[in-house]
């Protein structure tokens, strides 16, 4: 049985059909990736799953437990932590401040899940008492990815990781995505780089205008003429 099972999800915003009957499984300790251009319902789906959009029909089941309509701090507390795309941190709290932050739904940070964080993220260790506003994009995004990692999720959402990232930033990021996928926290990515996505994933979803169009693993959809073209930069 999957640890997430989407099915047949449509979700609107105002009048706009945004997901078009979606379906996707991600199994426990997987690295899934749901690829896909610009306003093509990548962010969208991650918020329908995390509970801060609710699907007008459809089913999310997340553990064997049904969680569409499930207020969002309910769904963190159950084990699904969404790093957001544009990092949305706080940026007038030190980095120690925004780690804080992410470990509300225990109530208070434990100093060993900090730790572990410091172990993923050495340069975040570094700057524990900087302002995060004043830190670099490819270090917001660390704090980004920490604070959701302080919620102890047992499946990771990342939204967009490499947005407006330097090259050599996006290979250090995609670098600590396996790494937190090795120490056992399942993932969906959502990601425009296609390319480093589905070099990290073991499965992928490509959705265009709100719909699924393929589904395979991440070797077979690196080879497919159509996502070489679209999302490779291939010709």
């Amino acid at each position: 049985m999957p640890m997430l099972e989407i099915r047949d999800l449509n979700t609107f915003y105002g009048h706009i059909h945004a997901l078009k009957g979606i379906s996707l499984d991600v199994d426990k300790g997987e690295v899934v990736t749901l690829i896909g251009s610009n306003g093509a319902g990548k962010s969208t789906t991650l918020k329908t799953i995390s509970g801060l959009l609710n699907p007008k029909t459809g089913s999310i089941t997340f553990n064997g437990q049904k969680i569409n309509g499930t207020p969002a701090h309910k769904v963190a507390g159950m084990g699904v932590a969404q790093s957001p795309e544009g990092r949305r941190i706080f940026p007038r709290m030190t980095v120690l401040e925004n780690l804080e932050m992410g470990a509300f739904s225990h109530g208070k940070a434990d100093p060993a899940d900090i730790e572990r964080v410091f172990s993923l993220f050495p340069r975040l260790k570094e700057r524990i008492n900087q302002k995060a506003g004043t830190m670099s994009g490819g270090e917001q995004q660390m704090v980004a990815m920490g604070r959701a990692l302080m919620a102890r999720p047992t499946l990771l959402l990342l939204d967009e990781p490499s947005m407006g990232l330097s090259p050599i930033m996006v290979e250090t990021i995609f670098g600590i995505i396996e790494d937190i996928h090795k120490q056992g926290t399942t993932v969906l990515l959502v990601e425009q780089n296609a390319l480093m996505a589905l070099a990290v994933a073991s499965r992928g979803y490509v959705i265009q205008t709100g719909k699924i169009v393929l589904a395979d693993s991440a070797k077979a959809l690196m080879q497919n003429d159509m996502v070489r073209k679209a999302y490779l930069g291939e010709e």
